[in-house]
């Protein structure tokens, strides 16, 4: 016999596959002495019906051989070592391999590689039905005897065993009668293969180096990782760690395997982590895990796979980024501690640049999952490609930092976002916009907060406000503090120590219908966001500390999406703290008290609304970023409200004077709209275009609705005292 095998077939290098072939050569070498020998004894070697049965001279003969010392097959001498760098010397090192357990893989794979194989076991097990090798036959071809010291290569805790790169088939039967086989992604990567195990499909992607990586926590990352820390957390203050990762570890010239840790919770935990233990040490990669958070480490079941990854995951660099700290109880090792700092506004429109390039060519469909993970340069980095060319020419380096400046988003979504605003602008045949960015980031906010709080998806402008300028300039302010939040209380420190985290709390005052709401409506338009307005029935609880619970389970969904934040008639909650007289006032005390720590450590932007501001408490006032007073509108500004709300379509009458309403009738906002909206339903049930008999008579019902006097001298000659109105 011959091995016959196609070395082109595979994609290796060529010096891997030759050293591969040779230790076959040599296992075939001794496989041909070996069933010489089993000829020799055997009185009948052409019995057509060996191996199916045991004649009684059968037996007499095995009872007479002697006990096996385990010097079957050719004497071949000690195999060679590994050629330095291989894939073969990278298996004994990463594994931590003996020369022996090397030779009893290599009897384990000969039947994946040439059918023949198969046959040749069968007649040396004695067993048609045995077509791989067993441990007595791998032990025997290997020149040991089963009783010996080589059968503990086979225990559970053995190299071959333990890091998944042997399995012992059919555990009912005796040890040495116990099949071998080996995995086929094992097979494979000794073949030149570098695609991860099919078993790790959707849960794993191997990162790809990317842009906008702060050098100097880079450095630090590479550092620790190089001097042999194995675990490290990342302490996540930006959602960049998980890019931080994967950039330190292609500089250590290792692969990144990036863990989704959402499917990671639902497979079934053994196989998986035994898998991707096996694979990093496979292909001496790295593993990323994160958010923590996600996982949800603090329930019992999740806590467990976390140790028991970190358990396997003991040979190999395992870096864990998330916002929360590390629970020592996570694991048996100690993490080393490192913080990912946020991204500058250069290094986040640097990495959305990065993002669009790789999205705007075709996914590779591969195992790497996202679009332009499979591509290693950015956009600008080709021929002839500068800045504002190349794949995002529609959306230029100014107005990309300015679109994408008040989000804060991780690696993961910055890539969706882009392929989103790709495909989008792809559809309609034109370049990309900041309006698909910011349409393509609203679309990654999750479902969890909207469970919690109504969204609004804002479709007002800043033509749609009438506000005296003081409170428009105020409006402007908060909007500028969310853009450059990230410059200014991040790179800068403008907010040190304390715990204080970056977000921005607005307070709006005034007025029922002054506008506040839709103020908010505006901002968060103004920054491309979703407005979510807090529903107090959902947080406010009687039984004691449930309020909070419910507002903390709001914060925590908020800091996750990109929104603005609206707690209307804050006042219900955020209220004074009083004298404790009774259990009932302490109990309103910490739920403040919990209030002013929450919202001082809170990373989103948040907007308080009041009709009564003196029942807000001090320490709040001292927490706001921006404090906006709505006033009850002057005579031109209701005379402006008035032509808004009744707008450019409806038909007007010829008796319509606005002037004289905006004189004569002091409205807010809210009121202004209520009274346009009954009047346009008078005008259309009556089919005449709408004039002063429907404005009047719907202002009156306001009035009423609002309990105020309908007073004669107020409505003038529209009153209905003097028949103005026309109405009964």
């Amino acid at each position: 016999m011959t091995l016959d095998l196609e070395p082109a077939a595979t994609s290796g290098p060529a010096a891997d596959l030759d050293d591969l072939w040779e230790r076959l050569s040599r296992l075939e070498q001794r496989i041909r002495a070996a069933v010489r020998e089993r000829r020799a004894d055997d009185p009948d070697p052409d019995d057509p019906y060996r191996g199916q049965y045991l004649t009684p001279e059968a037996a007499e003969r095995i009872l007479a051989a002697p006990a096996a010392t385990g010097r079957a097959g050719a004497d071949l001498g000690e195999p060679p070592p590994p050629p330095p760098g291989s894939r073969t010397e990278r298996l004994v090192d990463g594994f931590g391999l003996l020369p022996l357990d090397l030779e009893l893989l290599l009897v384990a794979l000969a039947p994946d590689l040439d059918t023949r194989f198969e046959r040749l076991y069968g007649y040396l097990n004695d067993d048609l039905t045995l077509r791989r090798p067993t441990i007595g036959l791998a032990l025997e071809l290997c020149g040991l005897s089963g009783a010996g010291a080589g059968r503990f290569r086979f225990s559970a805790q053995a190299p071959l065993i333990a890091g998944g790169l042997l399995e012992v088939t059919e555990p009912e039967r005796p040890l040495l009668s116990r099949g071998l086989r080996l995995p086929d992604r094992v097979t494979a990567h000794l073949l030149g293969s570098d695609e991860p195990d099919g078993t790790l499909r959707g849960l794993v992607r191997v990162g790809r180096s990317g842009a906008g990586t702060p050098p100097q926590a880079a450095r630090r990352l590479r550092a620790t990782v190089a001097n042999g820390g194995g675990l490290v957390h990342l302490l996540d203050r930006g959602g960049n760690a998980g890019r931080l990762a994967v950039d330190a570890l292609a500089g250590l010239g290792r692969r990144a395997l990036v863990v989704d840790v959402t499917t990671l919770a639902a497979r079934p935990p053994e196989a998986v982590v035994r898998a991707l233990a096996r694979e990093a040490r496979l292909s001496g990669s790295g593993v990323v895990l994160g958010p923590l958070e996600r996982l949800e480490p603090e329930r019992p079941e999740r806590a467990g796979l976390l140790r028991e990854l970190c358990a396997e995951l003991a040979e190999v660099p395992l870096l864990v980024h998330g916002s929360r700290p590390w629970d020592p109880t996570w694991a048996q090792e100690s993490p080393v501690v490192l913080v990912a700092p946020p991204l500058d506004p250069a290094q986040r429109a640097e990495r959305w640049a990065h993002a669009l390039g790789g999205a705007s060519h075709e996914p590779s469909g591969g195992f790497s999952g996202e679009p332009g993970e499979d591509r290693a340069d950015g956009p600008g980095e080709g021929p002839g490609e500068g800045p504002g060319e190349g794949p995002y020419e529609g959306v230029l380096r100014a107005e990309l930092a300015e679109a994408v400046a008040p989000y804060q988003l991780d690696e993961d979504q910055v890539v969706r976002a882009a392929g989103v605003a790709t495909r989008t602008a792809a559809a309609e045949h034109r370049p990309v916009t900041a309006d698909d960015l910011r349409a393509a980031v609203r679309a990654q906010n999750g479902a969890g907060l909207a469970r919690l709080a109504r969204r609004i998806e804002p479709a007002v402008g800043w033509d749609d406000l009438v506000l005296p300028e003081p409170t428009a300039r105020q409006l402007h302010e908060l909007a500028l503090r969310a853009r450059h939040r990230d410059q200014v209380l991040g790179q800068w420190r403008m907010r040190p120590g304390g715990g204080r985290g970056r977000g921005v709390i607005a307070l709006f005052a005034g007025e029922s219908g002054t506008g506040k709401t839709m103020s908010a409506e505006v901002v968060a338009a103004e920054l491309g966001m979703e407005l979510y307005v807090v529903d107090l029935s959902t947080v406010v609880d009687k039984y004691i500390g449930e309020t909070e619970k419910n507002l903390e389970r709001i914060f925590t969904e908020a800091s996750h999406v990109n929104a603005v934040l609206l707690f209307d008639e804050a006042d219900a909650i955020f209220g004074k703290r009083s004298q404790v007289k009774d259990a009932h006032d302490r109990h309103a005390n910490v739920e403040s008290a919990y209030l002013l720590q929450r919202m001082e450590s809170f990373d989103g932007i948040a907007v308080l609304t009041t009709n009564l501001r003196a029942n807000l408490d001090e320490a709040f006032t001292r927490r706001l970023d921006v404090i906006a007073e709505f006033p009850v509108p002057d005579e031109e500004q209701r005379h402006a409200l008035w032509e808004r709300c009744l707008g450019p379509r409806i038909p007007r009458g010829d008796d319509l004077d606005l002037a004289f309403c905006a004189r004569h009738f002091e409205l807010a906002g809210g009121s202004i709209r209520a009274c346009a909206v009954t009047a346009a339903y008078l005008a259309a049930e009556t089919g005449r275009p709408l004039g002063m008999a429907e404005l009047v008579f719907a202002v009156e019902r306001e009035y009423r609705k609002l309990g105020r006097l309908v007073l004669e001298s107020e409505f003038g000659p529209w009153s209905r005292a003097s028949g103005g109105t026309g109405r009964a």
